[in-house]
This record gives C-alpha cells, structure tokens and sequence, in this order.
C-alpha cells in the first residue's frame, strides 16, 4: 500500500521545534506515514525522514502576521491526505484548505484568548476586545476541521465539539535518559562530615538551570535576581538555556548581578538540553502567574523530572497538585525572588530529600507522563482519519 501523506504547517515555530519535529513528526514517520513540514528554516532539506520546506523567518511581529500567505502558498502544490496545522495565525489558510475539500487538523498549543491578555506589545485598551473576537474566531473556524488536538485538557475543555482530543506535551523517553548517570553535587557522596555537608564542596558548584524562551512572564528576571540572595557559602551557577525574545528584556537581565553567576548558553538542540539537564542540580520554571500559564502542562517541567532534577515551580493549583503529590519539589510564589531563593538553599541544604524528590519525579514521568503513552493517541486520530 502507498504511504498516507501529511503536510504539517507552522508560521511561527521552528522546523525543529519539540512537539511538532521530535514528537509529532518522527512519531508518524515511523508509524509508516509520508511527512513534510512547512516551517521557519535556512533550506529545504530532508532529515530524518522528514522533509522539510523552508518558510523565511518573520522579519517582525508584524510580517509574521502575513505569512499565513506564504505557507498556502507552499502548501496548496502538495497532494496530500491530511494538513496539521499548529498556530492560530494559520486560521484562514486552514479554512481555504477546508474549502478545497482537504482533511485538517488544528493542533492548540495555548489558551490563544487567555494569552492575548497578557501581550505586552497589544496596548491593554484593547486586549480584551482582541481576545474576545479571537475567541469567536478560533471557537467558529473549528468547527469547519476534521479533528483538533489540544495541549493540555484545559484548553480541550474550550472547545465543545466531537472530534477533539489532548495530547500532552510530555517528555520522550529515551535509552539515553534511562541510563544510570552521575548527577549534579546534590547526588555526590557527601563525605564523612556529616555535620557540615558543605566542607567537601569548597571546589564544587551547585548548578541551577531553566531551558526554554527567555521572556519576561517566564519569571527569569526573579530566578537571575534570586541568585544575588542565596547564601554565598553554597557556590552556585545558573544556567539559561534558551532565546531571549526582546532584545530591551536581554539586556535588562545582563545588568542584574546575578547575571555574573549566569551562564548564558543560547539556543540549544533538543538533545543538548538534555546533557545540560543531567548535570545540573535543581530546575526552574517559575512562570508568572497569567490566565495562560495557570492551566498549563510546561513541557520543561517534566523534563527536569525525567532527568530526575527537583523542581522549583509556581505555586498554581494544578501544579502544586503535581508537584506535591508526587514530593518531586518544591511551589513558590514565581513574583518572589526571596522565595525561590530560600527553596534553592532547602535543597542544597537537605541533600538526600532533594535526591528523593528527583527520583520521585523520574519515576512518575517514567510510568505516566511521557510522549509514548501520548503518541498512542496521535496515531488513533490519524488511523481515523485515513480510514474515514
């Protein structure tokens, strides 16, 4: 039989991006379908089986507005059974494709209404007249699609149609992340000093880390300026993994004097996070508390607890929730530099709770909230699909 064909289509994230390259795309690959994404990349070129179209890189916020042009453009020459489409900007490219008679599906990363409440560069006057009319917008294009995949069942929970399902955001899992490796000095042997733990690491440093976008609502400014606060006797390094999306916001945070304990790596591929994550002792993701963020499963959160890193989160209901029942770390109020830095001196502090905490966190990942439980669903809504 020929292979089924599927066109993926991004404007604004790029051609590697996690869930849509490494999860998604490699998932249906090599379930036996015929994939090809049109997403910001240098070159068209095939890897992994995927092919890639490459869409130029918005030069502002505003051009990225117009590309939804330029993806129908490339899109429409390709035969294909079904299109998968992942931003809200793609909207009326996808209803022309319904109009051709096309199969679609609308992957909902975010709560889009929720999140244009909180965009700094739309003027607060009108951010809920915005949100409102995207709102109806996105709810009344929907109905027009085949299926729609949503992130988290919070955002599943906006759409009051048949056809839609949550697939989750969680971590691959991999032989490399199932290997036994040494981590960060929490898990070291501590001496036989018990009383002052801390003697046997005059030459060691704790290394604190976040991976993903380097944005304002993210909390890194509190995590930078929580490094200034913690006692000097723990010698810490905080390590930033990721893109800063304002440029005022970058060098806002190269002034703080945390900033001389801060590593600034960049952006990094999906398998270099990884080392980073395995070597690191404590993991952030200290979100601010905004209507997008509250229900939202970040996918850096289960990462550092499939690395078996203890966690540092906003304290949100579902969160705590997570983090609590599991004992894989510790809740803060995101807006408290205070807060979090105290949390980072309870770990290093107490060492073996610290350890359990990441190894509670690795095993829950492990056994329930990882991409091979998920991407069962992905090739269930594809079988149908195809068979329909």
């Amino acid at each position: 039989m020929p292979r089924k064909k599927i066109c993926i289509l991004t404007s604004v994230h790029p051609a590697f991006d996690v869930r849509i390259f490494h999860k998604e795309a490699k998932t249906l690959v090599n379930a036996g379908y015929e994939v090809t994404i049109i997403a910001q990349y240098v070159r068209n070129e095939t890897v992994d089986g995927i092919k890639i179209i490459a869409l130029p890189k918005p030069r502002n916020r505003f051009c990225r507005f117009f590309s939804t042009f330029k993806v129908l453009k490339l899109a429409l020459p390709i035969k294909v059974e079904i299109y998968h489409f992942h931003d809200p900007e793609l909207l009326p490219a996808a209803l022309v494709l319904k109009l051709l008679g096309k199969k679609v599906i609308y992957d909902v990363h975010e709560d889009v209404p929720k999140s244009i409440l909180s965009r700094d560069w739309l003027p607060k006057i009108i951010r809920k007249p915005v949100s409102i009319l995207v709102n109806c917008f996105e709810k009344l294009s929907a109905l027009r699609f085949d299926y729609l995949i949503t992130a988290t069942p919070s955002i599943k929970n906006n759409f009051k149609i048949h056809k839609v399902i949550d697939i989750k955001n969680y971590p691959i899992i991999n032989s490399t992340l199932l290997k036994n490796k040494s981590r960060g000095l929490i898990y070291q042997a501590h001496g036989s000093d018990k009383s002052d733990p801390y003697k046997v690491r005059t030459k060691g440093c704790y290394t604190l880390i976040y991976a993903g976008g380097l944005e304002r609502n993210r909390g890194i400014k509190e995590i930078i300026q929580a490094t200034e606060l913690i006692n000097p006797k723990y010698r810490i390094k905080l390590v930033l993994a990721g893109e800063f999306t304002n440029n005022n916001f970058q060098e806002e945070c190269q002034n703080l004097e945390g900033w001389k304990k801060t590593e600034f790596l960049g952006w990094l591929k999906y398998e270099e996070v990884f080392d980073y994550l395995l070597n690191a002792d404590i993991g952030f993701v200290c979100f601010y508390p905004e209507p997008n963020h509250i229900e939202a499963l970040p996918n850096k959160l289960f990462e550092y607890m499939v690395a078996g890193l203890p966690v540092i989160a906003s304290n949100f209901s579902l969160w705590k929730e997570i983090i609590e029942e599991n004992r894989c770390g510790i809740t803060v109020n995101s807006l408290s530099p205070q807060e979090i830095a105290k949390a980072v001196e309870y770990l290093i502090a107490h060492p073996e709770e610290a350890k359990k905490m990441g190894e509670n966190g690795r095993k829950v990942v492990i056994e329930k909230h990882n991409w091979e439980i998920e991407s069962k669903k992905l090739l269930k809504v594809y079988r149908e699909l195809c068979a329909g």
